[in-house]
């Protein structure tokens, strides 16, 4: 008994498939962050320069701003989804031990979040005034 035969050629059955069958997804969603964090950091420069010299007050008012919170929010999702995927393939390239391989890529989920969680309730809290 033959295999089934595809209909596919050979270069569509793995086409962005790689040897994880999860193909280049972790590679375009570094480059999709790398690229939101491009066109974001003049907008977060812009805003740390005006926060310079300024009181808690005058930071609470100047991000009390909804437009100044969502930047710096989308920033930070950005920035910590993309650090989270550049650490979790060079765990995966350089740990040759399974569990500390696992161990290594749960901690580094729980930094990430952490970290992103910890600044947007930091943004969330300085532009509620609170």
């Amino acid at each position: 008994m033959s295999a089934p035969r595809s209909m596919r050629t050979p270069l569509g059955r793995v086409r962005n498939l790689g040897s994880s069958h999860s193909g280049t997804t972790d590679f375009w969603r570094q480059r999709l962050t790398a690229v939101a964090m491009t066109l974001l950091i003049i907008p977060v420069i812009v805003i740390i320069l005006m926060l310079i010299g300024r009181n808690q007050a005058g930071a609470a008012q100047i991000l009390g701003s909804l437009p100044i919170a969502i930047i710096l929010v989308l920033f930070i999702v950005a920035s910590t989804w993309h650090m989270r995927i550049g650490m979790q393939i060079v765990i995966e390239d350089y740990v040759h031990n399974e569990k500390i391989k696992l161990a290594s890529v749960m901690a580094n989920n729980f930094f990430c979040i952490a970290v992103a969680l910890a600044s947007i309730y930091a943004i969330l809290k300085l532009s509620s005034g609170v």
